[in-house]
């Protein structure tokens, strides 16, 4: 959808995208705070999840969360919000009739929430209930295990269950006066904004009863380390392996270099005839299989997963080697990068048929780093990918020899320490070797 943006720093200290779509149908609304779990102690770790579902409930406009999504939805509108690690995101969408009346609800709910001991029990047993449906989710028991491992701030599920009964209704008023400040504040606007209606948004916004505080929250100093053995979470009622194998590296990726790590991942695992899952589902050995890059305050993540059973992950490991050997040598042919050129590019246009697709296509980054992505040029930095730039940035993962597995199932630890020993070569590269265009033409 063809669209314009506009960045805009208020008096208040809030900062923000508007985002106009002449002729759009629908509005979409994403409010972020740099308020996520991070900023609670360990004992205390649910209280930042707590808060966000307690916010959209009770305010000084309608007196119960019953009340507020009956009064929100009933023309259709949606909304919801979430929380992470870092962040806490408030989003809404609705009919571009009724923009001006869901804004201002939602508004309401983040400057104006009464915390209601009943509602507070209420989300208690709601934000349990969710934490258990979680738990049976092997994956993210893995992947939250993982990243704890490799020092970064995180919890499991299972844990966090058993730490809920240390947070209190006080702890997350005491959150919320702690973080839901102006200064605090990034958004994200989209729709038809008109003139008159840009505006008044801005009114709104500049006016917003909460305190202005002392600036954005910053981002935690995370470095990862290498943990010095597989990490390996037993559980018998699995028949097959979850798996994650991650990389690191001590720097963050510029702009360039993630495009680049992003093709070869593309060509790696994203669709059925990539380097790795196509042949892995040729010799029928998995039936998916996923990777992709993360990036923190200070070091940038590649990783791969999948689920698949205890006698094929042998030779699904060697094909990993194997392929990801082949980028560090070169052996990528320019009629395949220009095809995943192709399929990235594809993937770009249907990301922005709508509102929503629009607004989210800027909102990683925004609520990241507050750096503005520049939509039309992504074609641009598409096209501009090297086999040259692929194989180095490839290999920068590597040579920092920051990495591990992670296996949920039930094998034995001499089977893991056996899936370690055929990844691990991957990590004995050394990125300050000849990058020419001529010698990996020769490759």
């Amino acid at each position: 959808m063809r669209h314009k943006v506009e960045h805009i720093k208020l008096a208040n200290g809030a900062e923000g995208l508007l985002i106009n779509i002449p002729g759009a149908s629908v509005m979409s609304f994403d409010f972020n705070f740099r308020a996520g779990e991070y900023l609670s102690e360990r004992h205390k770790w649910e209280t930042a999840h707590l808060m966000e579902h307690l916010l959209l409930g009770a305010n000084q406009l309608l007196p119960s969360a019953t009340a507020f999504h009956a009064e929100f939805e009933k023309n259709g509108a949606y909304n919801n919000a979430s929380t992470s690690s870092y962040d806490i995101n408030y989003e809404a969408e609705c009919a571009d009739f009724e923009w001006d009346r869901i804004l201002g609800l939602l508004l309401t709910a983040i400057s104006k929430p009464l915390f209601l001991e009943d509602e507070f029990k209420a989300e208690f047993g709601n934000v349990k209930e969710e934490l258990a449906a979680r738990s049976n989710n092997h994956f993210r028991h893995l992947g939250l295990a993982t990243r704890e491992s490799f020092g970064f701030l995180a919890v499991t599920d299972q844990e966090r269950l058993n730490l809920m009964n240390n947070v209190k209704l006080k702890d997350v008023i005491d959150h919320y006066q702690a973080t839901h400040q102006t200064s605090n504040l990034r958004f994200i606007i989209a729709g038809n904004l008109k003139v008159s209606r840009k505006t008044a948004i801005k009114k709104l916004l500049a006016n917003i009863e909460l305190p202005v505080g002392e600036g954005r929250r910053q981002l935690p100093d995370e470095m990862p380390s290498k943990y010095n053995k597989p990490l390996y979470i037993q559980n018998d009622t699995v028949e097959n392996i979850y798996f994650y194998i991650d990389t690191f590296r001590s720097t963050k990726l510029s702009d360039t270099e993630y495009d680049n790590l992003s093709l070869i991942n593309t060509m790696l695992t994203e669709s059925l005839y990539s380097m790795i899952l196509g042949t892995a589902r040729e010799r029928g050995l998995v039936y998916s299989m996923s990777s992709g890059i993360s990036q923190s305050k200070l070091s940038a993540n590649w990783w791969f997963g999948a689920q698949i059973s205890p006698k094929n992950i042998p030779q699904l490991f060697d094909i990993i080697v194997e392929k990801i050997n082949d980028v560090f040598a070169g052996k990528i042919t320019q009629d395949d990068i220009n095809a995943a050129k192709q399929y990235a590019l594809g993937k770009y246009q249907r990301s922005g048929q709508t509102v929503g697709g629009v607004a989210n296509g800027y909102s990683f980054r925004y609520f990241f780093d507050e750096t503005i992505e520049d939509y039309y040029k992504i074609p641009d930095r598409i096209e501009a990918i090297t086999k040259q730039d692929i194989v180095y940035v490839s290999r920068s993962l590597f040579t920092d020899k920051i990495w591990g597995l992670g296996v949920l199932g039930n094998v034995s630890q001499d089977f893991i320490d056996d899936l370690n020993s055929r990844i691990s070569p991957l990590w004995s590269y050394d990125n300050d070797s000849d990058q020419s265009e001529e010698s990996l033409a020769k490759s």
